[in-house]
């Protein structure tokens, strides 16, 4: 059909949390070494447009709120001006056995919301 599959686009919002962690000066394999797994509880997708083969695209990836265990993102997949697919997600902080666990401290103190 020429369009991208709607599959795709919880994937690129997975690589926005992954840039915007990134950006905030950490890793998601350095949460895995210390035993923080970000396990994904909730995920809503608006697709308002399209995306097609071959088009140059910008994700806006939006850290909403950051509670003891829980963390909630927002997404908007732009194509020039046109909005093409909005999203959320919650993620669950748990531990190597899929415990759920606090997210550690310094991401609790005193840090803004962050966006990519």
């Amino acid at each position: 059909m020429g369009v991208v599959h709607h599959t795709v686009y919880p994937i690129w919002f997975e690589m926005g949390r992954t840039e915007l962690l990134r950006a905030g000066g950490s890793s998601y394999a350095a949460l895995e070494a210390a035993g923080v797994f970000l396990a994904v509880t909730r995920l809503n997708v608006r697709y308002r447009k399209p995306a097609r083969y071959d088009e140059v695209l910008s994700l806006e990836t939006q850290l909403i709120d950051l509670g003891h265990v829980k963390i909630e993102h927002a997404y908007r997949l732009m194509r020039g001006s046109d909005e093409l697919v909005v999203g959320e997600t919650t993620l669950a902080c748990v531990d190597q056995a899929g415990r759920v666990r606090a997210l550690p401290e310094h991401w609790r103190v005193g840090s803004p919301p962050p966006q990519s």
